[in-house]
């Protein structure tokens, strides 16, 4: 199993809509994440800065399988009214490179 670590940024004035949209997400959605390897993802929020912690089987594979489910489709789409984003779903990035960890 991996451990992914992300960054992504709200867009200015999005923190309150992004908090209330991840309140519960759907059962569809949920199921899609793991039936596409994720066991575990954590957010936490500095402002508009939004860390993630993922557990997941592979994280590539995970990223590809996503990419093309329309369940996920839609929750991106959401996502982008919220999110600065770059991603293109392609499964290429590593996520955040690991610096250090107290053993």
């Amino acid at each position: 199993m991996q451990k992914i670590a992300l960054h992504t940024r709200l867009k200015p004035g999005k923190e309150a809509e992004y908090e209330s949209v991840h309140a519960a997400i759907s059962d569809e959605l949920d199921a899609a994440m793991r039936a596409a390897g994720v066991h575990h993802w954590d957010i936490w929020r500095s402002g508009r800065e939004l860390f993630h912690v993922v557990e997941v089987d592979d994280y590539q594979a995970t990223r590809k399988e996503l990419a093309t489910n329309p369940v996920n489709i839609a929750w991106q789409a959401v996502m982008a009214e919220l999110l600065e984003v770059e991603d293109d779903y392609s499964g290429n990035d590593m996520g955040l490179a690991k610096v250090w960890e107290l053993p």
